[in-house]
């Protein structure tokens, strides 16, 4: 199995508040430790108008992550389309390719939280619409080297070449995430890498996993494990009231996030309000628990077919070294149940 960071930088940090920028200096600094540790990739999430300071220019931060790194993956989880200029976007995450070595991977979305489609003032209802326009432009933009216009429902180009070319070719890899059979034979068809979210159960992620795999044989593109990731939340605790604690943190986090995504007067919804209405639902397949105990989680998710966990590490450096002391060298070079039926 490999492993990732899932990661939500804020620009506060401690007692400095959010124009001291400490925080995004500390996501920073994680990440160059997460990269000596031995992790493969960091993505990050774009969020808006939250009123907590999270990352709003993903980008712009992992191109200073770029800077300070050599060999991690940089990923975005996710660059929600609909809030974007494609052209401006394809041009931004190019330079990001070619500045990293080719080390970007390009997670998008359409969007999940109210308070960011009321905020831009766009529909739900024409999500869909704009994230199908911004893929097909940004890949066209991608692959031409020759000038082109474009005129959709959303956006009008006029005799563009977009520039710089990736370095990756023909263009970054694109990661989705999804969850119904639908939506994955849909990546898996496109060919899209899959983003599986961190609150479904090793039952849902191993069922998934197979509807991916099978379409993408169907289609004839093949299949490597590492097209797949899980996202799953992380704490390595010293006993049982150290892991209650931790999640008892955790559940008030999330409760935070449910509250600025959900529509009002609405319930369920996509991602993690789809978990939000069953009691304890958002933290019941965390990995929080002593290393036996997060061994174990792990090696259900190994059977299941899973060979790459992208982590969402609550307490600092603390827990990814001990993480990287404890667990992962017991996955080193394990093969994936799925890996071993080839």
């Amino acid at each position: 199995m490999q492993f990732g960071l899932f990661t939500s930088a804020q620009a506060n940090s401690g007692d400095l508040a959010p124009d001291a920028g400490q925080g995004f200096r500390d996501y920073l600094e994680f990440n160059v430790e997460a990269e000596a540790l031995g992790f493969k990739s960091s993505f990050s999430v774009e969020h808006h108008f939250t009123g907590w300071n999270q990352v709003s220019a993903t980008l712009m931060l992992l191109m200073a992550l770029a800077m300070r790194t050599k060999t991690l993956r940089l990923g975005s989880a996710v660059i929600v389309l609909p809030w974007h200029n494609p052209v401006l976007l394809a041009e931004q995450a190019a330079t990001l390719d070619l500045v990293s070595g080719g080390r970007f991977d390009f997670g998008i979305g359409k969007g999940y939280r109210h308070s960011e489609f009321k905020g831009f003032q766009i529909s739900p209802a024409d999500a869909d619409a704009r994230f199908e326009e911004a893929v097909a432009l940004m890949t066209r933009a991608f692959t031409s080297r020759e000038r082109f216009s474009h005129r959709g429902r959303f956006w009008h180009f006029e005799d563009i070449v977009v520039e710089p070319p990736p370095a990756q070719k023909p263009y970054p890899p694109f990661w989705v995430a999804a969850a119904s059979e639908a939506s994955i034979r849909r990546a898996a068809a496109r060919g899209f890498n899959l983003i599986l979210d961190q609150y479904a159960s090793p039952q849902q992620i191993t069922e998934r996993i197979a509807i991916y795999k099978a379409e993408r044989r169907a289609r004839g593109l093949g299949f490597d494990p590492m097209q797949v990731a899980v996202a799953r939340q992380l704490y390595v605790a010293k006993d049982e009231a150290d892991r209650q604690a931790a999640l008892a943190r955790q559940a008030a986090y999330t409760r935070r996030t449910v509250d600025v995504s959900r529509t009002p007067d609405r319930q369920g919804g996509s991602h993690v309000l789809a978990y939000a209405d069953k009691a304890g639902g958002t933290e019941e397949h965390a990995l929080y628990g002593t290393p036996d105990e997060v061994c174990a989680m792990l090696d259900g998710l190994r059977k299941g077919g899973v060979s790459y966990v992208l982590l969402t590490v609550a307490g600092g450096g603390g827990q990814l070294h001990r993480f990287a002391r404890d667990i992962m060298p017991v996955f080193a070079g394990a093969a994936s149940a799925a890996d071993a039926a080839e």
